[in-house]
This record gives structure tokens, C-alpha cells and sequence, in this order.
């Protein structure tokens, strides 16, 4: 079952960089305060390097004023999300959290098949704001899009 505003988000386990690779729980990263949450599909990849972690880096200061804490996952591993957050310049406070094995998707019910691609099981392209670990808002993205999930769009969900 997909997560759905005024849930909870799950409990899971995922990894950062951090002079390795450290374990933290989805509660302790994103289940206080204000936190935006967005997903792509897979660093590296187009629409993700040039648009959706730009957009959201671009952002940061908007973010910021709000209070709002953001993060990045993505179903790679923390040495990766570490290589793509050097690679993109990503200031040290937007969170790159790697959900190695998908579970955390899984676990929201946004996960997406990509298996016929060679890909495997991956994060659909979302992002949701949460408020002490509840959902206020989730915007998931149709497949080949790229509309409800930019900063901008949550920057405008939050402040309505």
C-alpha cells in the first residue's frame, strides 16, 4: 500500500556517507520537525543530475527560511550518493540518504520496477513534506515525468 497523506512514515534502515558508511533510521533523518523527501530514480541519470537535485540545490535557501530540512534518496549505495553529491557540489545540509536495497521504497509502497531495464527495483520520482514524521504532502510523479516533484512545486505546496 502507497503512503498517503496523514501517515506516518515507515521505520527503515538506510546509509550515508559520512568518512563511510554509517546506518541511520528513517525515523532519527526525517521523522522530526519539517523535512522534504525527494526520490529519483537512480544518481547519475539524466532528469536526476540536471534537473531534480539542481532544482532542490538551487532551493536550499528557500528550504531553509522554512525550517525545513531536505533530503535525497535514491536506491544506491552511500558510496555512490557520496560520489554524486561531490560530483553535483551538494551543500553538506541537504541529506543524501542511500536506500541501498529499496527498502525504505518498499516500505512507502513507491517503489518502481525496472527490472526489463536492467535497473532493478527502484524509487519512483516523488517528494513528500512531512511534519514530525507524518505526511502533509506527496506529490509522485507519472511515469517519464518530471512536474510535482521539483522544488518548486513543493515550495509552493508548502507555503499554500
Amino acid at each position: 500500500m502507497t503512503i498517503a497523506v496523514g501517515d506516518t512514515l515507515p521505520e527503515a534502515t538506510l546509509a550515508v556517507f559520512d568518512g563511510g558508511i554509517k546506518t541511520v533510521t528513517s525515523t532519527d533523518v526525517l521523522g522530526r520537525g519539517k523535512v522534504v523527501l525527494f526520490a529519483v530514480p537512480g544518481a547519475f541519470t539524466p532528469t536526476c543530475s540536471n534537473k531534480h537535485l539542481p532544482g532542490f540545490m538551487q532551493h536550499m535557501e528557500d528550504f531553509r527560511e522554512r525550517g525545513v530540512t531536505v533530503a535525497c534518496m535514491s536506491v544506491n549505495d552511500a558510496f555512490v550518493m557520496h560520489a554524486w553529491a561531490d560530483s553535483q557540489g551538494v551543500p553538506a545540509d541537504l541529506l543524501m540518504l542511500a536506500d541501498g536495497n529499496a527498502t525504505f521504497a518498499q516500505a512507502l509502497g513507491l517503489e518502481l520496477d525496472g527490472t526489463k531495464n536492467g535497473m532493478g527495483i527502484r524509487a519512483k520520482r516523488f517528494a513528500l513534506y512531512a511534519e514530525d514524521g507524518v505526511v502533509k504532502i506527496l506529490h509522485v510523479e507519472a511515469p517519464g515525468e518530471f512536474r510535482v516533484s521539483t522544488a518548486e512545486a513543493m515550495l509552493e505546496a508548502i507555503d499554500a
